[in-house]
C-alpha cells in the first residue's frame, strides 16, 4: 500500500470512528472528506499509518495481540509526535496525553489501529 493509500485509509478510519463513537454531532473538521483534508494532516495520517504498519511488520503481526487500550495509546502517541513535527506550538488539545483524551477519541484511535491491521477503514 502506498503512503497516500495508507494516509487515506487512516483518514477514512478516523471518520468512521468519529461517526461511531462521537456523542452527538461532530465538528465539521472531524469528518472533512479526504479531498478537503489539509496537506499537513494528510502527511501526518500517512506517517502514523506507516508507524502502525512498521510495528505490525516488526512483530510479525503479533502487535495485533495488544489490547484496544494499547493500540489506542500507540496511535495517540504517534499522532502527538506528528503534531510536534508539523506545528512549532501546537494547541494543547492536539498534544494532550492519552489519559486526557475523550473516550470517543480513544475508541476511534483503537479503531484506526485495527483498520490498519485489517487493511481497510471501519
Amino acid at each position: 500500500m502506498s503512503q497516500i493509500e495508507g494516509a487515506r485509509l487512516f483518514r477514512e478510519a478516523w471518520i468512521a470512528g468519529v461517526h461511531k463513537h462521537f456523542p452527538g454531532e461532530p465538528k465539521a473538521g472531524y469528518v472533512t472528506p479526504w479531498e478537503d483534508t489539509p496537506a499537513w494532516e494528510r502527511a501526518a495520517a500517512g506517517a502514523v499509518h506507516a508507524q502502525i504498519r512498521q510495528l505490525l511488520d516488526q512483530t510479525a503481526g503479533h502487535a495485533s495481540r495488544l489490547t484496544r487500550e494499547q493500540k489506542s495509546r500507540f496511535v495517540a502517541t504517534c499522532w502527538t509526535a506528528q503534531m510536534y513535527h508539523h506545528f512549532e506550538n501546537p494547541k494543547p488539545g492536539y498534544v494532550a496525553d492519552w489519559a486526557e483524551l475523550p473516550e470517543w477519541q480513544r475508541e476511534t484511535d483503537a479503531d484506526i489501529f485495527e483498520a490498519v491491521e485489517g487493511g481497510e477503514a471501519g
